[in-house]
């Protein structure tokens, strides 16, 4: 075990933190936005700093071994980076994943010496998943229970960079911090974090359609759940999770399916590269806040999250073909961005 911590160890060295970027959009005015650039990490998304948390729980739990099979259910990018740790550790690695997951996403897991199995319904994934934990006597790391757990959110996080990051800057207290839910933990990690500290940041979760925690937050029912699984990779889930807290959440913003894509594309134009569909999610949700603030006459900071690389997505978020075979219509929302650039004004398409 000790061997193995040293190997995450050394690995979280050199990875370092992830840049925080001003994102200078067009019609946001005096509120100053920022992103921190979670697809620099060597995984390229928000989860490696979540894989990395997961197995060192594993191993201080007694729950990994130098032989332990590592299985997990996700929707792609947990998967790659638990792929890539349980490679570097030397463990057979198994992804279940819902058949909606990108040809991109897949064949990093594998690239990575990962086994992927691919499940119909996503409903199935987590119960498939336990199934395969039997089969292969293994270790199910269960990132939907155990993210808000494994993620040390006093120190050394998500959380604590940005602030620290945030320190020379003109406004170095946001007014918000806007993520997604997907287990739940990066939200809670992030609160807690603020509310340690003593910071009077508010924190917004996003939520795109199909998803349980807008309305789990709403009602306050932890216990709610949906029939209709997320089309936004990543983010949403049809039940709320245990690692969501509710009470530590100040907002939570619906966030409709077209309007993250075509808020990826055109956030990927002023960035210069492109960037996934939950940072779409991201940033839409960001841009409301933004015209709040601006409309009370309050300037600010917000930051939220690239959570991933767009070229993860070429054969879905940024292919029109599959857009019309989703019944997805973007043009109502670009066209709301077109307004937003020229006037600050945006309004629900």
């Amino acid at each position: 075990m000790t061997q193995a911590l040293e190997l995450l160890q050394a690995e979280a060295g050199r990875s370092g933190w992830t840049p925080l970027i001003p994102f200078h959009a067009p019609g946001t005015g005096d509120i100053d936005i920022y992103l921190k650039d979670e697809s620099l990490h060597p995984t390229g998304s928000l989860k490696h700093r979540l894989a990395r948390s997961l197995f060192t729980h594993g191993l201080c739990n007694g729950d990994i071994g130098p032989r332990t099979t590592i299985v997990e259910a996700s929707s792609g990018s947990t998967a790659v980076s638990e792929a890539y740790f349980a490679q570097i550790l030397g463990l057979d690695f198994v992804a279940v994943i819902p058949a909606v997951t990108s040809r991109e996403k897949i064949a990093l897991i594998e690239r990575h010496g990962g086994q992927v199995l691919v499940v119909e319904d996503p409903a199935d994934v987590v119960r498939t998943a336990q199934s395969v934990t039997v089969q292969r006597d293994g270790h199910f790391m269960d990132q939907f229970t155990f993210a808000s757990q494994a993620t040390n959110w006093r120190e050394g996080n998500i959380a604590s960079e940005l602030f620290t990051q945030l320190l020379r800057e003109k406004h170095p207290v946001p007014e918000w911090i806007v993520v997604g839910a997907g287990t739940g933990g990066t939200s809670t990690s992030i609160a807690r974090y603020a509310r340690f500290s003593g910071f009077g940041t508010g924190i917004a979760v996003v939520d795109p359609e199909g998803s349980a925690f807008y309305e789990g937050w709403r009602r306050n029912d932890s216990s709610y759940v949906t029939s209709t699984p997320s089309r936004i990779e990543g983010i949403g889930r049809t039940r709320v999770e245990r690692s969501f807290f509710p009470n530590l959440i100040d907002e939570v913003l619906p966030i409709p399916d077209a309007a993250s894509i075509a808020t990826m594309r055109w956030a990927s134009r002023i960035i210069g590269r492109r960037v996934g569909a939950s940072t779409g999610t991201n940033i839409w949700g960001t841009l409301q806040l933004a015209q709040r603030l601006s409309s009370s006459r309050r300037a600010g900071s917000i930051v939220s999250l690239i959570c991933d690389t767009g070229e993860r997505y070429s054969s879905t978020y940024f292919n029109d073909t599959w857009l019309a075979e989703q019944n997805i219509d973007i043009t109502p929302f670009e066209r709301a961005l077109e307004v937003f650039t020229s006037t600050g004004v945006l309004e629900a398409a």
